[in-house]
Parts: structure tokens; C-alpha cells; sequence
């Protein structure tokens, strides 16, 4: 039984660990909202097809954003979802 118990604690272990580097790697790669696409700004919580097309739209009639702040000049973003998602956008 005990040999059971340390294999099911190694598997377990090794699951979190693996699940926190793929998170980690994630995380760590930020969308730019002055060159992505609908599909990559669609990866951003918060942010459906709608959305995306509202910063495709924006950006094509006002050039890039100059600061992730900015996007909040987009119908339906606000600060709140910049604050929420700041660490997976860049404008530059």
C-alpha cells in the first residue's frame, strides 16, 4: 500500500508542477494590441469576437495605441478589464 501511496504522490506532484510551468509560460507572453490579431486578442479573458473587432476597428481609424490605457477609448473597455489584464497586454 505504501509503495502505491509515494507512486500517486510522485504522479500528483508532477502534475502541478508541469501545469504551473505551462501557466507560467503563458503568463509571461503579452498580447500587443497594436499588432494582434482577432484570434490573439480573443486569448485575453474578457475579450470576445466583438471586442476584438471593436480594437481592430478603432486601430485601423486611429493608428496604434500609444499606452495599453488607451484602449479604454474602445466602446465597451474599460479600466477595470486594463487593470484585470494589464500584465498580458503591451502597446509596444
Amino acid at each position: 500500500m505504501k509503495p502505491l501511496n509515494t507512486l500517486l504522490s510522485a504522479l500528483l506532484l508532477s502534475a502541478v508542477f508541469s501545469l504551473t510551468s505551462v501557466q507560467a509560460d503563458e503568463a509571461t507572453t503579452a498580447v500587443n494590441i497594436n499588432n494582434a490579431s482577432i484570434e490573439q486578442l480573443e486569448k485575453i479573458k474578457g475579450i470576445g469576437s466583438k471586442k476584438a473587432q471593436a480594437i481592430l476597428d478603432y486601430r485601423m481609424q486611429h493608428g496604434n495605441f500609444e499606452s495599453i490605457d488607451d484602449l479604454t477609448k474602445v466602446k465597451g473597455i474599460g479600466s477595470k478589464f486594463i487593470d484585470k489584464n494589464r500584465a498580458w497586454l503591451s502597446a509596444q
